[in-house]
């Protein structure tokens, strides 16, 4: 296994661009860049650009890994980007990434099944709660997308990996796998979004294990709050999320699997929304009757895990969502915020550390370059 880091949360990537951000990963001692879209190596294709990305990541002994992006039809107005590549043909668009990918052997694509817009609070802020469309129609206009797509994928040796993205459920992913065909499709299991669906990571890994190609690493608050339940992302180490369980997990059914870190974002990069909660209404009947398979045991453990975790916030061992935010952002004047280049650093490293050592207790073999990086 490598660890490494996703390009969207990476401090000053689009500052410093592809390249200079190879530098940047090794630089922090990571073993890798996962770019959510082949666009964003290179928003034209430009085949020497993406060649020049693919020997400096092998020269600089970095994974490099891809995407495609959303394929969700009902989204696709929110990402002119994938049309305009295929000259007005989304389908077309699609096609030339995953062939442009492949070229650079890139194989293992991201894909995500919807958008989340931190700017609303409560269900609204998720896609799978739009009221111009319901979430199976979006469900089935996915699969369709996908079938399209499948011959693609297999012409080029490629999986499109399904994102555990905030909308869509671990159960809903393995019912797109049978539909299409485990032989191009997969999984990009981040350890913290099944969180938001009232999924339990462990289950939700052990579910979606034998499918697991590309991560996303990451741990979050969990604790009641007006509405339901506050999420909030947190240092790996440092959340609800049970790495110690899961990571064995994923390393038995994938032992070459890269560890992606997906942090908060430094302000810098991306300025803080004006309604930073994320509130997972679990208690409402709306948002239970848009979850037919969330059964009964998993989220008595689920609960249990909140619990848990409460009592090590009112211990005061874990800091509550206040207090956090106003440590990270200077939340609730949110021009004093200060979560910005240095800290996001920080927090990369304070969580590539808690993995090393995770795997290093476990038994899991991290690759040279990033196991030795806390070392020198």
């Amino acid at each position: 296994m490598r660890l490494g880091i996703d390009s969207q949360k990476l401090p000053e990537f689009l500052k410093r661009g592809p390249l200079a951000s190879l530098d940047h990963v090794k630089e922090l001692g990571l073993g890798g860049l996962f770019f959510p879209t082949v666009l964003d190596m290179s928003p034209t294709l430009d085949k020497g650009a993406l060649s020049e990305i693919r020997a400096k990541a092998d020269e600089l002994g970095l994974y490099l890994e891809s995407g495609v992006g959303k394929i969700n039809p009902y989204c696709s107005a929110e990402a002119p980007e994938f049309r305009a590549i295929g000259d007005g043909d989304i389908i077309l668009g699609f096609t030339r990434m995953i062939e442009a990918s492949a070229a650079i052997g890139c194989l293992e694509l991201w894909i995500s099944p919807g958008n989340f817009k931190s700017e609303y609070r409560g269900r609204l802020a998720n896609d799978r709660f739009r009221t111009d469309v319901t979430w199976d129609e979006q469900l089935l206009a996915i699969e369709k997308n996908l079938l399209k797509l499948a011959p693609v994928a297999r012409a080029n040796g490629v999986h499109l990996n399904m994102e555990t993205h905030d909308e869509i459920t671990s159960f809903e992913i393995l019912r797109l796998i049978e539909k299409v065909g485990d032989d191009c499709i997969g999984v990009v299991f981040d350890t913290a979004n099944g969180l938001q669906r009232g999924e339990h990571p462990v289950f939700a890994a052990k579910r979606v294990a034998p499918y697991v190609r590309q991560t996303h690493i990451k741990d979050a608050y969990v604790g009641r709050a007006f509405g339901g339940l506050d999420f909030q992302t947190r240092p790996v180490g440092k959340g609800i999320v049970d790495f110690p369980t899961i990571l064995p997990i994923l390393a038995k059914a994938n032992p070459d699997l890269n560890l992606s870190l997906e942090v908060a974002a430094s302000v810098e990069d991306k300025p803080r929304k004006a309604n930073p909660r994320q509130c997972i209404q679990i208690d409402d009947p709306i948002w239970r009757a848009a979850h037919p398979d969330l059964n009964a045991e998993e989220l008595e453990v689920y609960m249990a895990t909140v619990d848990t975790f409460e009592a090590r916030v009112k211990s005061g061992e874990i800091p509550d969502w206040e207090a956090y935010e106003a440590s990270q952002y200077g939340y609730p004047t949110y021009e004093r915020q200060s979560y910005g280049y240095g800290e996001t650093v920080t927090f990369i490293k304070n969580s590539a550390r808690y993995i090393e050592r995770l795997c290093a207790e476990k038994g899991i073999a991290l690759s040279p370059s990033t196991a030795k990086r806390h070392a020198a």
